[in-house]
């Protein structure tokens, strides 16, 4: 659906040149929700951009649907722009118009006339939970309703992709919950394939069945949800992740842990659940197999593009015997681990 190939993007002369995209290869797959995350600066803000023509790259294509952006003159960026619905984080309403005419904005703009125009704007305040809400202006709104607003707003020209730029990252937890909800069952009713970026690792976690991580404009990861999130490889990827799936230890455990053991010290292992080791009492298993002397140090259970991931920080003595044994049920089992140190 959305394919980046060499992509680059430089602001400023040639000897000043700031660089915010270098060399992006990605592609987003039709019906699919891909996340872009990253630190602030990263570059995901202007990626977006890129597509619906806002900016345009020094170098390399931008496609959507086949169509290359870059090369498109102003009546045919046009008519990609209303296959292109975009979410902003601040809503971009007018406050002079009500949550209708708000909606029918973009259906004005591309000539259509009262009747046809409002064929479509009711359907879509019903989609978004607003039927009742029509003649309210955005003064009378809560931030959640507001964002409904522009949602609606953006599938008003029956787009094939829908842009979301932070647009949770201005709401409460649970509005952001319940905007979330709505983006799912948008792409799954209508099959409409959305592209969203944010700092917001919970909002990826939720929705997102794919991720790409950017980087000082290069994008340094990329896969499915689950993988990225539950195996990440790249060290900016670990440091984004860490605090939203409870991987990093507590302080007062970090302060103490060594690289090398010394006499009478204990392992410290993270055990790593899901796939079919998600729902067996390994735990318990663990214990029985290398003997009682297991303490259980931290851990989190999580939900991933839908699907059950857990952590467990454990430690016990890091002798020969216990630690074979411990290899072996390891082995046996297929229970993911990853030694972080040992402890007093």
């Amino acid at each position: 659906m959305v394919a980046f190939e060499g992509v680059t993007k430089r602001f400023g002369d040639a000897a000043n040149a700031f660089v915010a995209l270098d060399g992006v290869d990605m592609t987003v797959g039709r019906g699919a929700i891909t996340g872009i995350i990253g630190r602030s600066g990263a570059g995901k803000s202007t990626l977006i951009r890129l597509v619906n023509g806002l900016e345009k790259a020094t170098s390399g294509r931008v496609l959507v649907d086949g169509t290359e952006v870059g090369a498109l003159n102003e009546a045919a960026l046009r008519g990609l722009r209303r296959e292109v619905g975009m979410i902003f984080q601040q809503f971009n309403l007018l406050a002079s118009r009500t949550a209708y005419d708000n909606i029918a904005l973009p259906l004005e703009i591309a000539g259509l006339d009262r009747a046809a125009i409002r064929a479509r704007v009711g359907p879509l305040l019903d989609l978004v939970g607003l039927g009742d809400k029509a003649e309210r202006y955005p003064s009378e709104l809560s931030g959640g309703q507001k964002q409904r607003v522009g949602i609606a707003r953006a599938l008003a020209t029956s787009p094939k992709l829908l842009l979301s730029d932070e647009a949770t990252s201005a709401l409460d937890p649970e509005t952001t919950r319940s905007i979330l909800a709505l983006l799912k069952q948008i792409n799954a009713d209508l099959g409409l394939t959305v592209l969203l970026i944010t700092h917001e690792m919970e909002v990826v976690k939720t929705i997102a069945s794919h991720v790409a991580v950017i980087d000082r404009g290069r994008i340094v990861e990329q896969g499915p949800t689950f993988d990225i999130f539950t195996a990440p490889k790249h060290e900016t990827t670990r440091i984004l992740l860490s605090s939203t799936l409870g991987t990093s230890l507590p302080e007062w455990l970090r302060s103490g842990v060594k690289a090398a053991p010394g006499a009478g010290d204990r392992i410290l292992v993270r055990l790593t659940f899901f796939g079919a080791t998600a729902f067996q009492p390994l735990t318990a298993r663990l214990v029985t197999e290398i003997g009682g002397d297991v303490n259980i140090l931290a851990g989190s259970i999580e939900e991933i593009a839908g699907e059950p991931f857990g952590t467990l920080v454990v430690a016990y003595p890091a002798t020969p015997e216990v630690l074979e044994r411990a290899a072996r049920f390891y082995a046996a089992t297929g229970l993911s681990t990853e030694v972080l140190g040992y402890v007093a």
